[in-house]
């Protein structure tokens, strides 16, 4: 038996877009924080040119912004990093002494950021010692200089915007109760726009002359992150979820310049009505034909499973979580593990978690009690259940085994990673031969190997998964759901959708 794979949906060449500048070429500059690139894309053609690839000597690009003399500066999230790229392409790195630098804007030839952290700071860099303008700031993001020559900038815990003048002095409180403000960005015109992280995709107009009035602009883009104005005053928006680059105009309507699309993904499952449901590291998302449609944000999903209205997810940063799809609420199982990844249900209710990084893998009751199903694996990655027993893949052994008895059922792989089980059949996802191996496990054969799609192996050094106490960047991994007698696989940026040959 073979399988013919399609995409369901087309991979998007941002995923995940956050910091945007318009260079000294007119194209937009896109920092992409998950693939640790930057882009710059023509708005008029669309074309992507790479100009910071993953094995340079930055990790986690979140924003961007260029000097006068056509420098690209950098904040490099997650190492607590600032980069000037000198417009020849080389690097020198400006300062090491930041927490989460996020925001950064220029102001002739001086240089700020602010930290994305909890009572965070604002630090001018022109040279020297970083310079602190103000501190206290509740988590700052993307911000700019506004026409009355202060810089502008978001709270984004308390939904509020400030201003300071560059030289330093005493914040002064801009706007608040604003809808979960992440970017301050000023039109041509002058008029202040708040970018909202939320899964609405509202842009909050602020009048700062005469009344102050605000008007709201919807634009159905979930997981706002940055915007930059052209020449002409048009907009254009980034999303840290869906990712590509899009055109908002003054009434709302929306014209895609880079397509969106997935993060990840990472898990996928399918529930009993055959609906595909991913975990997409800052949401759950459906994928749809014509696009990856939100379910709902959910920030750092990385495991999933469908269980009837509810879509249980894990966290590579330790939580386990049960989402309800009729109320919409979410409920924490566990908390603290260790890079829980792969989720599956028994058929009593109770939840099996692979912690890769314990090299356990955990039973969670009704009650949320914890337990310990096996230890001393290598690294588990995945699990899944069928009437009788439950299987778990370990990547660092190269091994599929019972949990009940600890018999290994199948073996031999290359860094096997997403496995399910479905009458009779064990499916692994052997990220390391790019494959698919489906094995009887009545007679221990291989039925079937399907090829995935090859990708270019990353030589990235990703940083830790948690730094200065905050997520870092996840390790991806491929995910595997049977269903109706076809396979779903998180592979190449989309959902393969694996047919078998004879139902092709």
């Amino acid at each position: 038996m073979s399988h013919r794979a399609r995409r369901l949906t087309r991979p998007t060449p941002l995923r995940g877009s956050n910091g945007v500048a318009f260079g000294p070429d007119g194209r937009l500059y896109v920092a992409q924080f998950l693939a640790g690139e930057i882009s710059a894309l023509d708005p008029a053609t669309g074309d992507l040119e790479v100009v910071v690839p993953a094995d340079g000597p930055v990790q986690a690009p979140d924003d961007l912004a260029f000097g006068a003399d056509g420098s690209m500066y950098i904040t490099d999230l997650v190492p607590g990093r600032v980069w000037r790229r000198h417009p020849d392409g080389a690097f020198t790195l400006v300062t090491d002494q930041v927490r989460l630098p996020n925001g950064i804007a220029c102001v002739g030839d001086r240089l700020f950021v602010n930290e994305m952290i909890p009572g965070g700071r604002l630090l001018e860099l022109t040279g020297g010692e970083p310079v602190v303008l103000t501190g206290g700031l509740a988590m700052g993001n993307a911000m700019q200089l506004g026409p009355d020559g202060h810089l502008y900038y978001p709270h984004m815990l308390t939904g509020e915007v400030f201003r300071i003048p560059p030289d330093g002095g005493t914040p002064e409180l801009v706007a608040a109760d604003v809808h979960e403000p992440v970017a301050v960005r000023f039109g041509l015109d002058g008029t202040l726009l708040v970018l909202s992280r939320g899964a609405e995709g509202i842009i909050t107009r602020i009048e700062l002359h005469g009344t102050g009035e605000r008007s709201l602009l919807t634009s159905g883009l979930a997981g706002l992150d940055n915007a930059a104005f052209d020449t002409e005053n048009r907009l254009f928006v980034s999303s840290y979820a869906g990712g590509g680059i899009t055109e908002v105009h003054p009434d709302g309507r929306t014209r895609e310049v880079a397509p969106r699309g997935f993060a990840g993904p990472f898990g996928v499952t399918v529930d009993l009505g055959g609906t595909v449901h991913t975990a997409d590291h800052y949401r759950i998302a459906e994928p749809r034909e014509s696009e990856v449609a939100t379910t709902e944000l959910l920030t750092f999903a990385h495991g999933i499973v469908a269980d009837g209205d509810l879509l249980h997810v894990t966290s590579q940063y330790g939580q386990v979580r049960t989402y309800d799809r009729t109320t919409r609420a979410v409920r924490t199982r566990a908390k603290d593990l260790d890079q829980p990844l792969g989720i599956a249900v028994r058929a009593d209710g109770v939840l099996v978690v692979a912690e890769a990084g314990a090299g356990r893998v955990l039973a969670i009751d009704a009650d949320d009690t914890v337990s310990v199903l096996a230890d001393g694996l290598g690294r588990p990655v995945d699990v899944a259940v069928d009437e009788e027993n439950c299987y778990v893949s370990d990547e660092a052994h190269g091994q599929v085994y019972r949990l009940d008895d600890g018999t290994p059922v199948a073996g031999g792989f290359d860094a096997p990673q997403g496995i399910d089980v479905a009458a009779g059949l064990l499916h692994v996802a052997e990220t390391g031969a790019g494959r698919v191996v489906t094995v009887d496990l009545t007679t221990a054969e291989t039925v079937t190997t399907t090829a995935l799609p090859a990708a270019a192996p990353s030589t990235r050094d990703l940083p830790d998964l948690r730094v200065h106490g905050f997520p870092g960047i996840p390790r991806p991994f491929t995910a595997v759901a049977a269903a109706g007698g076809s396979l779903y696989v998180t592979a190449d940026g989309t959902v393969l959708h694996l047919i078998p040959a004879e139902h092709a």
